[in-house]
């Protein structure tokens, strides 16, 4: 690793783009040394146990050098990535390293001078200059200069441990930022007036789904800093927390190209394929499921479906059974609250929750993720089309952000698109309950004394059984099948 010995270099570490991850992979470098880039230009895209994320640079200048290659996993804190941030000023001091090898054993960071300055959460600090920020635009470095810039390495060492965070670094929820900006003489801007941030941090807090009207600033003069976005995306810490984690129910198989004669084939298991594994295994043996199964008449609801289709005042948006399953299933648990809860190891309590983070199951081109509507509770139905339609489009484009999977409490998985009758869905750690929605087909069915062909459909219903008993469970399963039976029920009984 080379050894920066000049104040106009920063180096931009492997961040904690999600909820206490420790490592990521490199996916994708958009930018190669010698590249000029600008503060909130994304430069790569990394892979955690959550999502695919872009990672923008917070700094202005040239690429000075990329540590690792693409495909290589890094810790959480570790230098990626570095820039001249004065490409027009007096070459600095070749580092020693660099003249043997573009990539060495690294050694410990260079002692910070003085004077430190706050950056983004789990990047460490960067060590303030005197001298003026590159202008946006400034010209590159000669091509002489450019070759001598090392090229992103084929196989880079492990690099040693990182320290903890120094000084001038801070965590966790808003109220930590809160006090962060009290010590620093800051407060936050009046209320009713617009959040002072630039516009990188205004794009990073849109990636990361966070308003910035939530946000304690920490800035001079009131601007929410980057630090500030992702202590808003940590949740606050409780005396007894509940596991709220999302992770995907089963992702999709890697593919990958045989080799000739080859009798077997590897897959290495790492980012949300492993999380996946883990969760999954925790899930299964800690959690005592049950699973109860109901097949329903839901030809009503399809009609209604067809009906919808073409109403006014659902034009432009994304109108399926699912989207009617999930208004059941909100019907059903306002009737059962009890079926929304989790279970506190620790404390030895059940916490109900008092808002439902519906997750949907995605197909994505990295496997099924499960993002989650917040609030799903309080949307009306054309709200919540609107929500599904955005959650699916945003997943199929790889987009989204680690804030959306966070926090679910009661999921649905729809294996009916794969022409799937039914299935025994394992829960989301930290949820209580997940519903599996199978095929709809047409069926011989007894309907008015009479057999008929209706549309028919069975449900599965997945859940702990510590906080949620056989008749609760029922009771849930029961009532999201009565309102696909006779939709009418969405209003009588909302």
């Amino acid at each position: 690793m080379t050894t920066m010995t000049d104040t106009r270099f920063r180096e931009f570490k492997m961040p904690d783009v999600g909820e206490g991850l420790t490592e990521a992979e490199i996916l994708k470098w958009y930018v190669k040394a010698g590249d000029t880039v600008s503060d909130g230009q994304v430069v790569c895209e990394v892979e955690t146990a959550k999502a695919a994320v872009e990672l923008p640079i917070p700094y202005d200048g040239v690429v000075h050098e990329l540590r690792f290659p693409e495909g290589t996993t890094v810790d959480v804190g570790q230098v990626i990535i570095s820039v001249d941030i004065a490409p027009g000023s007096a070459p600095a001091e070749a580092p020693a390293a660099e003249a043997a090898a573009p990539v060495a054993e690294p050694a410990a960071d260079a002692a910070q001078p003085e004077g430190r300055q706050p950056v983004l959460v789990g990047y460490g600090v960067a060590a303030s200059s005197t001298k003026r920020r590159a202008r946006k635009g400034a010209e590159a470095p000669s091509a002489s200069a450019a070759a001598g810039a090392p090229a992103a390495p084929a196989a880079p060492a492990v690099p040693a441990q990182e320290s903890a965070a120094p000084a001038g670094t801070y965590y966790g929820s808003p109220a930590a930022a809160a006090v962060q900006a009290e010590m620093n003489g800051y407060s936050a801007p009046a209320a009713g007036t617009k959040p002072l941030a630039k516009p990188p941090v205004r794009k990073l807090a849109k990636d990361l789904g966070v308003d910035l009207a939530t946000v304690t600033p920490s800035g001079p003069d009131g601007i929410i800093t980057r630090e500030d976005v992702h202590a808003a995306v940590a949740p606050a810490p409780e005396a007894a927390p509940v596991s709220r984690e999302t992770t995907p129910a089963a992702p999709a198989p890697v593919q990958a190209a045989p080799v000739a004669g080859a009798r077997e084939t590897r897959i290495p298991v790492k980012g949300v394929r492993k999380a996946t594994a883990a969760a999954m295994v925790g899930s299964a043996f800690t959690a005592p499921h049950v699973t109860e199964f109901v097949t329903v008449d839901v030809t009503r609801t399809m009609k209604l479906v067809e009906e919808l289709k073409s109403d006014k005042d659902m034009q432009g948006l994304r109108v399926n059974p699912l989207l009617l399953i999930a208004k059941a299933l909100l019907v059903a648990i306002k009737r059962n609250p009890e079926v929304n809860a989790a279970w506190d190891e620790a404390a030895q309590e059940i916490v109900l929750k008092h808002y439902v983070n519906l997750g949907i199951a995605a197909a994505t081109p990295r496997g099924l993720i499960v993002p989650n509507i917040k609030d799903a509770h309080d949307k009306t139905l054309p709200e919540l089309a609107s929500a599904l339609g955005e959650l699916v489009s945003t997943a199929r484009e790889g987009k989204t952000t680690p804030a959306a999977m966070q926090g679910g409490t009661v999921t649905i998985t729809n294996v009916g698109v794969f022409g799937v009758d039914t299935g025994t869905p394992i829960l989301n750690p930290g949820e209580s309950a997940i519903l599996a929605v199978g095929a709809i087909k047409l069926q011989p069915w007894v309907h008015k004394g009479k057999v008929k062909p209706r549309q028919v459909m069975t449900l599965a219903l997945s859940f702990d059984h510590r906080l949620v008993d056989g008749e609760l469970g029922s009771k849930v399963l029961a009532d999201v099948a009565a309102v696909l039976e006779q939709p009418k029920r969405l209003i009588t009984w909302a």
